[in-house]
């Protein structure tokens, strides 16, 4: 308070200091109008959503599924806990969707019957899947951490953290839905926006984390709101000085094919895709293109890549959560010449052979927690990509 007024103080460095101005300024006007939206809440609607939200993050759920009258589930550690007759929830959705949701958003579920946001919803934020099902509405959520982690608190490998640090080339993240690569992504960003001087670009949909400038300028434009698609925000980016582009799923041709072309051209791209392992990564990029440029693909693809990070989580050995299992693929020249000859079946052996290069295999990832004693034998046979390898390998212990 100063005389009689709140005020809010903003230490920042000189040249990202606008835009944490402006991002303090979107907050303080969200705060406001979850003011207003709360004093209309006559029935209660967004504030039994508070206590879902508030009492699942007390669990440790990374997820909500609420079918109004029939169920409520969350997801802890991977599993769905069922909490209907426990919690004993319901309220509005009719009126959670005109509360929570813009013009532009609600004329989207109308018109599509599903809509897809991130926002913050008192001090957490979340992203919110609204659809119809069987006549009704119906709600996915997926909560995040307020802070994000660090690489080593994820307990990424070194190997790949020095990556994050590199000038140019292309790094794919990649794992199945809810395996965290959203997370680790974000992660990579904070390390590089903290340790670097950088200009920085995250196309996400939806925008999750926000991140600190620290010693860089991050932009972040959520596609549909920010930019029209990746496709348009990725040409954009190209003409806009950037050093770091991130592009939170490439779902398209066009998308791989200029997320190429930007790490040609000198930029560090950090791309998602949804594939389990760094062979199958690879074989994605080149496969999303017709059989007549594939070659030209691969030529293209061995040039730029930097690495792979594949990730999957497990379920730790005393029950406290999941622990991520990371498998790196540093593009090294042998690794190079095996893309470009569409050799794609020796480069697990290579990765085992350059393990002291910082590269990891899945399989040795599991095994390496296996042997610390953080998940247990059955775990690391049912995560394992030669599960038969793997149970003559834990038996000798």
């Amino acid at each position: 308070m100063y005389d009689g007024v709140s005020v809010e103080i903003i230490i920042a460095p000189a040249k990202s200091a606008p835009q944490c101005v402006y991002k303090k300024i979107v907050a303080i006007i969200y705060r406001r109008k979850l003011r207003t939206i709360m004093q209309s809440d006559t029935t209660g609607s967004l504030q039994e959503f508070h206590k879902i939200l508030e009492k699942a993050g007390k669990k440790g759920a990374s997820d909500i599924h609420y079918v109004p009258k029939e169920q409520l589930l969350l997801r802890i550690d991977g599993r769905l806990v069922d909490m209907t007759e426990e919690w004993n929830v319901s309220f509005s959705m009719e009126e959670l969707i005109e509360k929570l949701l813009d013009k532009k958003q609600q004329k989207t579920f109308e018109e599509n019957g599903e809509v897809e946001f991130s926002c913050p919803v008192f001090n957490k934020r979340v992203r919110v899947n609204l659809f119809r099902q069987s006549g009704t509405c119906a709600m996915s959520v997926r909560l995040f951490a307020e802070k994000i982690p660090t690489p080593q608190m994820l307990g990424l490998p070194e190997s790949a953290v020095q990556m994050a640090g590199k000038r140019r080339g292309l790094i794919l993240v990649t794992g199945a839905s809810g395996s965290g690569r959203t997370t680790t992504m974000a992660s990579m960003i904070d390390h590089i926006a903290s340790n670097y001087e950088r200009s920085i670009l995250t196309l996400e949909k939806p925008a999750e984390y926000l991140f600190r400038s620290g010693k860089s300028m991050v932009l972040q434009r959520e596609i549909g709101i920010d930019t029209r698609s990746y496709e348009a925000g990725l040409k954009a980016a190209l003409k806009q000085d950037m050093d770091v582009i991130l592009i939170s799923e490439m779902e398209d041709l066009d998308t791989v094919s200029l997320a190429l072309t930007a790490a040609e051209m000198g930029h560090l791209v950090i791309a998602a895709l949804p594939t389990r392992n760094a062979v199958a990564s690879i074989e994605r990029v080149v496969e999303c293109f017709p059989d007549h440029r594939q070659h030209q693909i691969r030529s293209q693809l061995s040039d730029v890549l930097a690495g792979v990070i594949s990730q999957q989580l497990l379920p730790r050995l005393d029950g406290g959560g999941r622990v991520a299992a990371f498998e790196v693929l540093l593009a090294n020249q042998e690794i190079k010449s095996l893309i470009k000859e569409q050799k794609y079946f020796q480069i697990p052996s290579v990765m085992r052979s350059c393990r002291k290069e910082g590269m990891v295999s899945m399989d040795d990832a599991v095994y390496d927690l296996y042997m610390k004693s953080m998940i247990d034998s059955d775990t690391a046979v049912c995560y394992a990509q030669d599960g038969v390898g793997m149970r003559q390998k834990v038996q000798l212990f």
